[in-house]
């Protein structure tokens, strides 16, 4: 019996069976404004010569599961010839994660689709915090709670897990995902420099590339207006043409002129503020008028619902996963701020994995090598038997 595990994001699916590696696959189709025609799915993204104004096709919008028609089209794919050499759904067991407080609807949706469809022998639906939970706590043996701050693709989740279990009255939401983040770099970049709206593809890249956590703002601000040499903030970068150059890239710091303009061959945005003021929305959300809390402060806020004895347990054990947790200074700038809202005598400590985009895949990966996985997931015969009642009583969603 093998199973399989897809952490199915709303940007990415981590997909693999439990006795392999991991592959990261794009959760969407695209169209290219060269073929229109033609959809591609998941990673034959790769084969797109020339993916300026790359149209996205998202199973997701707001962070929930609304688009079957595509996400069967990336499923297949997934599950077929392409990439699993044929997964052999009579024999395969699924791990698949869904958002907090998934609406019954798409639970629904999702218990058809994978037992009368695809007629897997046995599912198991649950959140990816609750994954990225049980790594942790295989990990650190000694710890009791920790709190998972879930930072993807359509919001950031914060949730305290207590031995296992999640803690209901903690769980917090931040409307704030790498979606946005992009998006709101494509406005600013049109409004000053060069139009770049449906670009969606190329801005996510220098997002990726040159965007960072400030671990403090007003001093940063103050150095990206400086004139010249002196602005340490500023980087040029070139735009790829996907002709000659097939990746965008930031200059290396000596070569860039500050003065004047570069050979006309290169496209060069010029990025200063923008830098450290995108990803700022991650910890002031409140800067492009969403009132709600940053980071930090929905984290102590969680905490402090939690029962007294168990606070200082959080404290030192906060988990950082999904794709923002990649800017640099992240991790140190959460740190800091939980530590200046934290009690004084409370240790505070923050972990951020090796890969934190893969965390919870590989929690998945070792919960189906757990003795007990057999009770906790439903099979076929039991879904046949009973319908959704049974995945609504055994799944905690």
């Amino acid at each position: 019996m093998t199973t399989l595990i897809l952490d199915n994001g709303a940007y990415t699916a981590k997909i693999g069976y439990s006795h392999e590696s991991v592959s990261v696959i794009p959760n969407s189709q695209f169209r290219s404004k060269t073929s229109r025609l033609k959809t591609f799915t998941a990673n034959q993204l790769d084969e797109i010569k020339d993916p300026s104004g790359l149209f996205y096709i998202l199973p997701f919008q707001k962070g929930y599961l609304v688009n079957w028609d595509v996400q069967r089209k990336v499923w297949d794919h997934l599950f077929g010839s392409e990439m699993f050499k044929v997964v052999d759904f009579a024999d395969t067991s699924i791990v698949i994660t869904e958002p907090y407080f998934n609406f019954t609807s798409i639970q629904e949706s999702m218990n058809e689709i994978l037992f009368e469809e695809y007629q897997f022998h046995a599912a198991l639906r649950i959140n990816a915090g609750s994954l990225s939970a049980h790594q942790y706590f295989y990990d650190n043996s000694s710890e009791l709670c920790c709190i998972v701050v879930d930072s993807g693709f359509s919001f950031t989740h914060i949730v305290p897990y207590c031995r296992g279990k999640k803690m209901k009255d903690g769980i917090c939401r931040i409307n704030v995902g790498g979606k946005l983040l992009t998006n709101h770099l494509k406005e600013i970049i049109s409004y000053r420099q060069l139009h770049v709206m449906d670009e969606t593809y190329v801005i996510n890249q220098v997002k990726e590339d040159v965007c960072y956590v400030s671990q403090d703002f007003y001093t940063d601000m103050a150095v990206a207006q400086l004139k010249g040499e002196e602005n340490t903030v500023m980087r040029d970068y070139v735009l790829p043409d996907f002709s000659s150059i097939k990746k965008g890239y930031c200059k290396p710091r000596e070569e860039m002129n500050f003065a004047g303009k570069y050979k006309p061959g290169e496209q060069i945005l010029r990025l200063a503020n923008e830098r450290f003021a995108v990803p700022e929305m991650l910890f002031n959300p409140s800067d492009i008028g969403i009132q709600e809390m940053g980071i930090p402060e929905a984290l102590v806020n969680s905490i402090h619902k939690m029962p007294e004895e168990m606070q200082p347990h959080f404290f030192k054990n906060i988990i950082l996963t999904g794709g923002n947790a990649l800017f640099p200074g992240f991790r140190e700038r959460v740190y800091k701020e939980v530590r200046s809202l934290a009690p004084t005598d409370f240790e505070v400590s923050v972990v951020l994995p090796p890969n934190p985009i893969c965390y919870a895949w590989e929690g998945g990966k070792l919960l189906s090598e757990n003795p007990d996985f057999d009770e906790m997931v439903i099979t076929r015969e039991d879904y046949e038997e009973n319908g959704h009642i049974i995945c609504e009583e055994k799944f905690d969603i």
